[in-house]
């Protein structure tokens, strides 16, 4: 068997004279939390659905546990799990009863209680859904898609319009995936959902994937130039160090990719000098920054393309 959950090459998709989608190559292993990234129009979402069977392809071959998700067989529906943006579930079943009732239509489910725990709903696993807060109701969401005990988890913007305290609760619940040894495909517009969650990230932009890589490593992050800023009083610095930097809105800016030297340099003449070093930092791009400057900032929706 493949190593890979998910194995695109080539997936084009148009709707009349609009490509929506270019040309993604795209490849997930199994077991991996994996976050696809992109502004609204730039063919995120019909790649997803394309995966998930819910739309067919133009070209390309699309292989998804080794099935081709657009035969839409019954073994393909089975071996998924789809957690969209807004779901339903009956109001007045308990939250027990409704994951037993998605048991039911599976023929090798997982057992509830074990459902229960990983979604972090065991104290309320007999109130009525009704009775649930938002963030309790989306972790009802991922219980409804695991109770057929899926290979991959599709995860559509997960904690859109959460607050910070649930959308940090929601990570948790998803980082527990692991423990069961599912893969997560995930789309997010939150930077720091995916830096904490995946071990991947792709971006995608205008229909192709414009990069891929650890959260940490995309774009080049982990060698881009970093910047070192702090605050003291103008003519205060030695001449060797006031020569290597710059003044903005009143901070001393030193840009290398390897900060190192200037530091020791830096920090050595303040110690021995007795000047404090005021809002002293060391900074990187950010993963928003990276994807702002892969992106171009977000895109208006395109004819035939979902948000």
């Amino acid at each position: 068997m493949s190593d890979l959950a998910i194995d695109v090459s080539g997936l084009k998709m148009s709707y009349g004279s609009n490509e929506a989608v270019k040309g993604v190559d795209l490849q997930v292993p199994i077991g991996q939390i994996f976050a696809l990234l992109g502004p609204n129009g730039a063919g995120k979402t019909t790649t997803t659905e394309i995966l998930e069977g819910y739309r067919k392809r133009s070209a390309g071959d699309v292989r998804v546990l080794g099935l081709d998700p657009a035969d839409n067989a019954r073994e393909f529906k089975r071996r998924i799990g789809i957690v969209l943006q807004s779901t339903g579930t009956d109001p007045f079943l308990t939250v027990s009863e409704t994951i037993e009732m998605y048991r039911g239509y599976y023929p090798d489910p997982l057992p509830l209680d074990d459902v229960i725990e990983v979604v972090g709903l065991v104290e309320k696993r007999d109130e009525r859904v009704r009775r649930l807060s938002g963030g309790q109701q989306r972790r009802l969401d991922v219980a409804v898609a695991l109770a057929g005990n899926p290979e991959l988890l599709f995860l559509d913007e997960p904690t859109t319009g959460f607050d910070p305290n649930a959308r940090r609760n929601a990570w948790d619940m998803i980082a527990n995936l692991r423990s069961l040894g599912k893969t997560v495909f995930l789309t997010t517009h939150y930077m720091e959902e995916a830096q904490v969650l995946a071990d991947e990230v792709a971006v995608i932009a205008q229909g192709l994937i414009v990069a891929r890589g650890t959260p940490d490593n995309l774009g080049g992050r982990d060698t881009a130039t970093a910047v070192v800023r702090f605050r003291i009083e103008d003519g205060a610095l030695p001449e060797a160090i006031a020569q290597q930097v710059a003044w903005a809105d009143g901070l001393a800016e030193y840009h290398a990719s390897d900060p190192g030297r200037f530091l020791h340099e830096l920090t050595t003449w303040a110690v021995a000098a007795g000047v404090p070093l005021d809002s002293l930092t060391v900074s990187r791009p950010t993963l928003e920054d990276v994807y702002l400057s892969l992106t171009g900032g977000p895109a208006a929706d395109e004819g035939g393309e979902a948000a």
